[in-house]
């Protein structure tokens, strides 16, 4: 199994004890995510120290203010590291108050340019209002348009079923944390039965969302098992086909 979208650095034990027990749950890959300079040289520093964890580097869009051409080139430098594998989180979010939206969309662009430059995916954060879809809309809008010809990663994909079938329209992969294990999350878990087999994958999110047989506690790698075993169990498969699908999806898009 692989672990798509994690922040290792913001985890607790220490890595090298995540790493372990990541290992040990049969978790071969990992990728560390960077949410803005400090992180991401962190994410790089990890990935050369471990041999199943990855890089990418990346500004958050809740701390997207006052990106600028200076951080746009910084992150063009990092991403042509050997250790990273794409660029992101980048997107949308309106649902903290964070940076302002402009900012967030300045930044936005400046990551697809970079992932571009680089020939690197890019990873996709959006989280809409309550009751709203205002990000999700306004950010596929953008990917149209600007991101022609990237791999592209919707990472945490709680969006509705509808979402899931135009991201499949435009060959994007669909990431599940877990969140998709939560009994009230019958739409994430819609979704997820509609994306097509060569662009699912599955990730923590780690520390946050923790699946629900460990939820309550912080997560890590490790735990994104029994968020496959949901998954699985949602699109009718075997764990052993989903864990075959979701290592050949990883492999393909981070190239690792």
């Amino acid at each position: 199994m692989i672990d798509s979208h994690s922040h290792l650095e913001l985890c607790e034990p220490a890595p090298v004890e995540l790493v372990a027990a990541a290992r040990e749950s049969g978790v071969r890959k990992i990728l560390t995510v960077g949410l803005g300079p400090d992180s991401n040289r962190a994410a790089i520093a990890l990935a050369r120290e471990h041999d199943e964890v990855f890089a990418c580097v990346g500004r958050h869009p809740n701390s997207a203010g006052g990106f600028g051409v200076r951080d746009e080139e910084e992150l063009a430098r990092l991403a042509a590291s050997d250790e990273v594998v794409a660029v992101g989180e980048t997107g949308l979010d309106l649902y903290r108050e964070g940076a302002p939206i402009e900012d967030q969309r300045r930044a936005f662009a400046g990551q697809i340019r970079v992932a571009a430059a680089a020939g690197k995916p890019l990873v996709i954060h959006l989280r809409d209002r309550e009751g709203s879809e205002d990000a999700v809309d306004e950010a596929f809008a953008t990917l149209k348009r600007e991101a022609e010809g990237l791999d592209v990663i919707l990472h945490c994909f709680s969006a509705s079923p509808r979402w899931a079938e135009r991201a499949a329209e435009s060959g994007w992969y669909c990431s599940f944390a877990g969140n998709l294990t939560y009994p009230k999350a019958e739409g994430i878990r819609g979704a997820a039965e509609v994306v097509p087999e060569d662009r699912v994958l599955v990730e923590t999110d780690s520390p946050y969302l923790a699946p629900q047989p460990v939820r309550g506690r912080p997560n890590q790698p490790a735990h994104v098992v029994a968020t496959a075993e949901r998954l699985a169990e949602v699109r009718g498969l075997p764990y052993a086909e989903l864990e075959r699908t979701v290592e050949a999806n990883g492999a393909r898009v981070f190239g690792w």
